[in-house]
């Protein structure tokens, strides 16, 4: 239960953040907005200002923008959306986009300020402290998946027969201790988050070159703190990075698919979103500020497609109409748009079935009866 609250929470903030985007250029831009909803309908309750309903609502995922003539109405009417020069349209279609970007940059900003998880050989400058041993990856099908390892689990030591800890301290004696003990069942000291765990498993004796005994990727990792004015120009420079990293994979998933290649990319719809928000609060409140920021940039970047139906396609559009030297007819653009959300709802679907499955939420989902 507080797995969902805590994506609810994530979710509306993400969207809530987007649609404010619109409304302030929208208003900056001189189009009337009807109404700014938080959350969605039905309404708890709602104030009039300045023509604008402001409304509280029942569904507490995001909220939304009423803006007067979006739909391409109202053309005479000079606070319509649709009277508007294609630059004015464009630049309230894209400040959503605008503001999540802005927003996973202050929450890595504040991130690198409070002190965030790296590498410790790729530590450069900043405070360093907290210094641990914790797994970044861990592999499919393996000893490690079946001791319900997660990543960013710290393995702090191993117990022995005798009760007593013994400690680890790099990442060298981790794989020696595996490579010594394989067939052999082993009791880790696991510390994710503020909770401290003994997990039992056998390291493999056979195993996929690169994958080792348990199945893990290890890292020594320390918390960096910088100063606030070191702090913002590296979440500026990292929501940069994340963005480039993030849109390679997605033209390189594209490009697998339309030459018939093996996609390799594990997508994940809004149920496999809330799993690992779950798996991430465990780790604890930095971590799921930071996986925040990172959600903010995938929404801004899959909103910013030239998709019928999100922004980029409404953005499209208005490109096509600048270039032609006249609008698009408006039963065309309304028609691809209506396409366009089918489909992203037809995916959505497809995703979240996999989700289902994936996760194994079927059997838990029918053992609730």
């Amino acid at each position: 239960m507080i797995t969902v609250i805590i994506f609810i929470l994530i979710l509306g903030l993400l969207v809530f953040v987007h649609e404010f985007g619109h409304f302030l250029i929208a208003r900056r831009n001189g189009v009337a907005v009807e109404e700014f909803g938080f959350g969605f309908p039905p309404r708890i309750f709602g104030v009039k200002r300045k023509g604008t309903i402001y409304s509280v609502n029942w569904i507490p995922l995001g909220g939304f923008v009423k803006i007067t003539g979006e739909d391409g109405e109202e053309k005479e009417n000079p606070k319509s959306f649709a009277s508007k020069s294609p630059f004015a349209r464009a630049r309230i279609l894209a400040a959503g986009v605008a503001m999540n970007f802005l927003l996973a940059a202050v929450l890595f900003s504040v991130g690198f300020y409070k002190g965030v998880p790296q590498i410790a050989e790729e530590v450069r400058g900043g405070s360093a402290r907290n210094e641990k041993i914790q797994i970044v990856d861990v592999g499919k099908n393996t000893p490690a998946e079946a001791m319900n390892l997660q990543m960013g689990d710290e393995i702090s030591g191993v117990v022995g027969g005798d009760g007593n800890l013994t400690k680890f301290s790099s990442v060298e004696e981790v794989q020696n201790y595996m490579k010594e003990n394989q067939g052999k069942e082993i009791k880790l000291d696991i510390k994710r988050g503020k909770k401290e765990l003994k997990l039992t498993g056998i390291p493999r004796t056979d195993f996929p070159e690169g994958e080792g005994p348990l199945g893990i990727a290890l890292a020594k990792t320390v918390e960096v703190s910088y100063p606030w004015y070191e702090a913002v120009w590296k979440g500026i420079e990292y929501t940069f990075s994340i963005t480039i990293t993030f849109i390679f994979f997605l033209f390189g998933m594209i490009w697998r698919l339309i030459t018939g290649q093996p996609v390799g990319l594990d997508v994940s719809g809004p149920v496999g979103i809330a799993v690992l928000t779950g798996q991430v609060a465990q780790l604890g409140f930095d971590y799921l500020v930071r996986f925040t920021a990172m959600l903010s940039v995938n929404l801004a970047i899959i909103n910013i497609l030239p998709i019928p139906a999100l922004d980029g396609g409404r953005i499209l559009f208005i490109l096509i109409e600048k270039l032609k030297g006249s609008p698009v007819s408006q039963k065309f653009e309304q028609r691809a748009h209506n396409l366009g959300f089918a489909l992203l709802i037809t995916l959505m679907i497809f995703v979240t079935f996999r989700d289902f499955v994936k996760f194994d939420l079927i059997d838990k989902v029918r053992n609730l009866f």
